[in-house]
């Protein structure tokens, strides 16, 4: 599908640089990206100017009508250089599973990878136990699973 997605971003360049553009030649382009595409986007980008650029193919059209199937044909070319633009550092990349200890350590609202001393966790769980209590507002099993979090902390720093 790659192929098939810079085919048409260069078809779509090569229309954006021409100085009289062929609008027949680029409605029937839309038209395949849209009934064609996998991603939603880019379908919905292409049927969304298939009607300007008709519009535009017409003898009768005039320079607004030509401007809008332009300006909706850059929603599509906009899409398709998403798609094909190389992806550089984590972006695009799922997020991080946590392991049990930082999930504990998120419920409570404590630092990752920082040593803590009992007292700590304990005020954190204070803390969050004021909001996540049934008396509180909060619910029993999330406050059950608030308790669970800061015994699991808890439990290592006892041991000598």
């Amino acid at each position: 599908m790659d192929q098939q997605l810079k085919a048409w971003k260069s078809a779509i360049e090569r229309f954006w640089s021409a100085a009289t553009p062929d609008y027949r030649e680029v409605a029937r382009l839309a038209a395949e990206i849209a009934a064609g595409s996998a991603d939603e986007t880019l379908r919905q980008a292409a049927a969304q100017a298939l009607p300007s650029l008709r519009n535009a193919s017409l003898t009768s059209a005039d320079h607004r009508a030509r401007e809008v199937a332009r300006r909706r044909l850059s929603l599509v070319r906009d899409v398709l250089h998403t798609l094909t633009a190389p992806r550089f550092g984590k972006r695009g990349l799922a997020p991080k599973t946590l392991t049990p200890e930082e999930h504990y350590r998120q419920m409570l609202g404590l630092p990752f990878g920082v040593r803590l001393a009992a007292t700590e966790i304990h005020q954190a769980y204070k803390r969050a136990a004021k909001t996540m209590h049934p008396d509180g507002g909060g619910n029993e099993r999330e406050f059950r699973e608030l308790s669970a979090a800061r015994d699991a902390l808890m439990k290592p720093r006892q041991d000598p």
